[in-house]
């Protein structure tokens, strides 16, 4: 923590005054410590906030304090509920929120084992017609079972169905489409092999190259994934308006961070946001690894519930908070999973809309992709070089293949159904995981993507794995301009990164 940063929290402790967070900013780009009094002496007698029209000279055209919040005792009768209702395709709630695609409905009913085959057919069928304007992929069956193309320059769209590496070193992918399957050799002296390397199980592919003479082996010579237009525009909100984002609360844990919790929920009142995204885990769960009951402190999963829903109606009124489950959460562990049952959002304010993981959503009109992030274990176990504190990479490599978990059957549970509700269409302006513990954004072309870390301290299992999470961090984003600013709860003073 630098000097200026000490001078404002030990300053504006002892004048008995909270700060608004652009007051903070504004003292830390200044670095002059004189302004802290001069700003403290122009707060009125019994404010309880330092604003920044205190600043001596400030001006900001448009700048406008927010509107004081009140706290209450957490009753939320005349609060008129939040309702969702049918709008063609969508689903639509009051205010500027639209739940574009994972309403938390119930589902009723199973799976049948030909919904397999519905689920990989559906999902080829929409990550190849991404794929089909970067070449004149033809079906595989015309190359094996012809020998009219041998030796000549085609291209075949194809899911990937296994994967290994040939005894020079090589690497060898089966590929398969509709129609038939094919072995595709990627020689590692060539620029395609470094992207060859990162290819996983049940992604789907384009890859351009020869036939060999006896019709057996593709030589690739380039592989495109469906991936991101590089032209790709995202939308802005035309009105002001900012999006909090955070995941993983964990509530019941030993190591939840109560005190940064409390510091974020008081922060809020000062601050103008309209909405409030939550993209999982919010409470740590019963059974979820082995020995856990040694580390709650709340032992059942209702109570777990209960508390979170008191500190959810511990927030202002005004904002609207969308919710959606992760791994930890009592709910179905396999993806998509739907929103949490009535048992436990009985426990919760009126402003909560519970949508499944994932959920597209629209603040504004600006999508917001949100997935808790579980495929980040089968990603970082496959990918070279793929770590858990790097997150904003796996996010990247989530939007190349334009799907959140692409293998079946390692540690992502995903449910098989007729569509696959995995594939990422359209694409969002914003994609917000959780999962890692580890705070970090990147904007991968038009794509701004978030990973919000947790208000959990380290864990048992992260010592063992030696990964220091980032707690206590909110991020925010201004739907105008797209531009996120993280802020850190973990001193006595809420500080922007």
């Amino acid at each position: 923590m630098n000097s200026i940063t000490t001078a404002i929290i030990t300053r504006f402790l002892e004048a008995g005054l909270q700060v608004h967070p652009e007051v903070v900013v504004y003292l830390q780009q200044s670095g002059d410590v004189t302004l802290i009094d001069k700003i403290i002496s122009n707060v009125p007698e019994k404010a309880p906030v330092a604003l920044p029209c205190h600043i001596p000279g400030y001006s900001q055209d448009g700048f406008e304090p927010p509107r004081p919040r009140l706290k209450d005792s957490g009753s939320t009768d005349n609060l008129p509920p939040v309702k969702a209702e049918r709008d063609g395709t969508r689903f639509t709630t009051p205010g500027d929120v639209d739940v574009v695609r994972g309403m938390g409905v119930e589902e009723k009913g199973g799976v049948d084992y030909t919904d397999f085959t519905y689920y990989f057919r559906n999902r080829y069928d929409k990550l190849s017609r991404f794929l089909r304007g970067r070449g004149d992929p033809m079906p595989i069956s015309a190359l094996t079972q012809t020998s009219r193309y041998q030796q000549q320059e085609v291209a075949v769209i194809g899911m990937v169905v296994e994967l290994r590496n040939t005894a020079k070193g090589h690497r060898m992918a089966v590929i398969e489409d509709p129609t038939d399957k094919i072995n595709v050799l990627f020689n590692n002296k060539r620029d395609v092999f470094e992207e060859a390397e990162k290819l996983i199980p049940d992604e789907v592919i384009l890859v351009k190259g020869k036939l060999s003479s006896d019709g057996n082996l593709f030589f690739a010579d380039t592989m495109h994934r469906p991936d991101i237009p590089l032209n790709n525009a995202p939308f802005k909100s035309e009105t002001p308006g900012k999006a909090v984002l955070i995941s993983d609360v964990h509530v019941g844990s030993d190591t939840f961070l109560e005190e940064e919790w409390e510091r974020f929920s008081d922060w809020l009142y000062e601050f103008d946001a309209r909405y409030l995204l939550i993209a999982g885990d919010v409470v740590d769960g019963i059974g979820i690894y082995p020995g856990q009951e040694k580390e709650l402190t709340i032992k059942s999963i209702d109570g777990q519930y209960e508390a979170f829903g008191k500190m959810l109606k511990k927030l202002p009124k005004d904002i609207q908070i969308i919710l959606s489950p992760g791994n930890h959460d009592a709910i179905r562990g396999s993806e998509p999973q739907p929103g949490l049952p009535e048992r436990f959002s009985r426990h919760f304010s009126e402003n909560v809309i519970l949508v499944k993981n994932p959920a597209f959503v629209r603040l504004q009109g600006v999508g917001v992709l949100m997935y808790h992030g579980r495929s980040y274990d089968d990603l970082i176990s496959m990918i070279p070089g793929a770590s858990y504190t790097k997150p904003a990479d796996m996010m990247v490599e989530m939007l190349k293949r334009r799907h959140l978990a692409c293998t079946y059957g390692m540690r992502t549970p995903i449910l098989a159904a007729k569509e696959d509700e995995l594939v990422i269409d359209p694409i969002p302006e914003i994609l917000h995981t959780g999962h890692v513990h580890i705070c970090g954004a990147v904007n991968y072309r038009g794509v701004l993507c978030i990973n919000t870390g947790t208000w959990q301290s380290q864990t048992s299992f992260q010592k063992q794995m030696n990964i220091q999470p980032t707690p206590a961090r909110a991020v925010v984003v201004d739907l105008q301009t797209l531009e996120p600013k993280i802020y850190d709860f973990t001193g006595n003073i809420p500080v922007m990164e």
